[in-house]
């Protein structure tokens, strides 16, 4: 392990340190500072020559400075002769605008992974992409890990009765099932509507029985809590017994936390991919460490192992 080197930007240092106790190595030290103009300044701190390297930031808030950080501590690497750099991208931001479903709109997505590759990136590590042709948006490597284990091992530990798992759109219909599966729990599916660019959704229809259950809405983000709360109620007004809340990425933008505060719902269980800190701590979010799983992961990938064991039935 003396090869491997684990840097870090500022989107979510508290993670990578728990990424490199877990590999019980030292963090890299590196220099990550943006001056008065705003400029973003990298200096790597130490000797990184035909190292295996990895960089762990987040595309999380705020999202261009923790993008440029990244793309730059990458270019740096590059520069001072890295054998290998993966960068570990537990939030892949811009991973909503993943197609062209208006005229005249951009694929940022892709865009990011162009930026990514041209700045020097030889593999990319990251968490539940909200869509997974994000994958095929790459011309190098991606291993794309999931929180679903984690998660579900949450709910299992709270022995809750006659649960029903519901898909929050039809778009997040197969993780879902992925959940009910690992929950032995069936599916229902809220049928909903995006209200043009606003992050505003209309609940038209839920699929599937719901009545007298404990429900446990599944999702890959949190974003303003608006499509959360309308689920909420929706189920509560159709004869759910209580609701739960999953996500892997707690982006908690806007009055997010407002609304998971004033909501019926009963927890929301999330991962610390993006951190949740200060007042965004409510005693109704419960966060869940990722960094045994990205750790595990590093040092597969550091040692030729296989990631996708990970996930493989025991």
């Amino acid at each position: 392990m003396d090869e491997l080197k684990v840097f870090t930007g500022n989107a979510n240092p508290d993670l990578a340190k728990a990424v490199v106790e877990y590999l019980d190595i030292p963090l890299g030290k590196c220099e990550v500072m943006q001056f008065s103009n705003e400029n973003t300044f990298v200096r790597i701190l130490e000797n990184v020559r035909s190292r295996d390297t990895f960089v762990v930031q987040p595309i999380s808030s705020p999202v261009n400075q923790s993008l440029v950080e990244l793309l730059i501590m990458i270019d740096a690497l590059k520069r001072a002769s890295a054998g290998r750099i993966t960068a570990v991208v537990p939030y892949y931001g811009y991973s909503r605008t993943d197609k062209k479903d208006q005229p005249r709109v951009p694929i940022t997505a892709r865009l990011v992974a162009d930026l990514l590759t041209v700045a020097g990136a030889n593999r990319i590590l990251t968490v539940d992409l909200h869509a997974a042709q994000i994958q095929g948006f790459f011309n190098i490597p991606v291993d794309e890990l999931t929180a679903i284990g984690i998660i579900s091992n949450c709910f299992k530990q709270k022995n809750l009765n006659d649960i029903v798992v519901v898909a929050t759109d039809i778009g997040s219909t197969k993780r879902a099932r992925d959940y009910a599966a690992k929950l032995n729990a069936p599916l229902a599916i809220m049928e909903k509507r995006r209200i043009g660019n606003a992050d505003q959704t209309e609940t038209l229809n839920i699929i599937g029985e719901v009545t007298g259950k404990t429900a446990i809405t599944v999702d890959d983000e949190i974003d303003t809590g608006g499509s959360l709360v309308n689920t909420v109620s929706a189920l509560l007004n159709n004869g759910a017994k209580e609701v739960y809340a999953c996500c892997t990425h707690p982006v908690f933008s806007g009055p997010a936390i407002e609304r998971i505060a004033s909501s019926p719902v009963k927890e929301v269980v999330v991962t610390d991919t993006i951190p949740v800190a200060g007042s965004k701590k409510l005693d109704k979010i419960t966060v869940l460490p990722i960094a045994p799983l990205l750790g595990e992961a590093i040092k597969r990938i550091h040692t030729g192992q296989s990631v996708g064991a990970l996930f493989e039935p025991r």
